[in-house]
């Protein structure tokens, strides 16, 4: 059977969460628990956008057995911070993520952008224009190696801003402050702008270049 994936952000918590929070999320069905947390280590990031009222400081993920307590898996979540917004979601891996071992740092930097629907589009061609038309143009253009979808079914905490989607990508470290790193251009600035302008025509058509927040992060497989 397969799983289902909550996601939830997090305002107001340091770098440490609640140490019971991992057992309680296993004790309600959850096969996997990530954590990726905007800390020290991302500081420099020259990429940082926020629509939300706060930057979000941290992000849980959690995939659990159809049959899991999902309310019990939210109410862990959301007492590990003062503010918690949660969705349930549909995961899409255009690029799998490297593996790495329980409670160890994933490789690189991890950002974690909360994309929105414009009212001037249908869900369907913003679906398409995201998900058929974008992703192949994301991968072309970015140093990613890893990618993950994540489509916005509902949500599950009370008064959650309206998100529509939520992406997570992975870059080598250096992109935390250089655009050829990120860009994967390899030092040359035709080339640098080349990407950049195809890739901004590209977030437009489905409008990820307004009402974004994009959070740089260090990831953690805690479950």
């Amino acid at each position: 059977m397969g799983a289902t994936k909550l996601i939830f952000a997090l305002w107001g918590v340091s770098d440490r969460l609640a140490p019971d929070l991992v057992a309680r999320c296993a004790a309600a069905g959850a096969r996997a628990v990530h954590l990726n947390i905007s800390d020290a280590v991302v500081a420099t990031a020259m990429l940082r956008l926020t629509s939300f009222p706060a930057p979000v400081d941290a992000v849980v993920a959690v995939e659990t057995a159809p049959d899991g307590d999902r309310d019990a898996i939210t109410a862990a979540v959301a007492a590990a911070a003062p503010e918690c917004a949660g969705w349930l979601v549909r995961e899409r891996r255009p690029i799998e993520p490297p593996a790495v071992a329980l409670g160890e740092r994933t490789p690189g930097l991890v950002n974690i952008a909360f994309l929105r629907r414009p009212a001037t589009l249908s869900y369907q061609r913003w679906l398409e224009n995201w998900l058929v038309r974008h992703t192949p143009v994301a991968i072309e253009t970015q140093a990613t190696f890893g990618y993950i979808q994540n489509q916005v079914i509902e949500p599950v905490t009370p008064d959650a801003p309206e998100i529509a989607a939520i992406v997570e990508e992975h870059f080598p470290i250096e992109a935390l402050t250089d655009p050829h790193a990120f860009y994967g251009s390899g030092g040359d600035a035709g080339e640098l702008s080349r990407r950049i302008e195809t890739m901004m025509r590209s977030v437009a058509s489905f409008g990820a270049d307004r009402d974004i927040d994009v959070v740089p992060t260090s990831g953690y497989r805690l479950l």
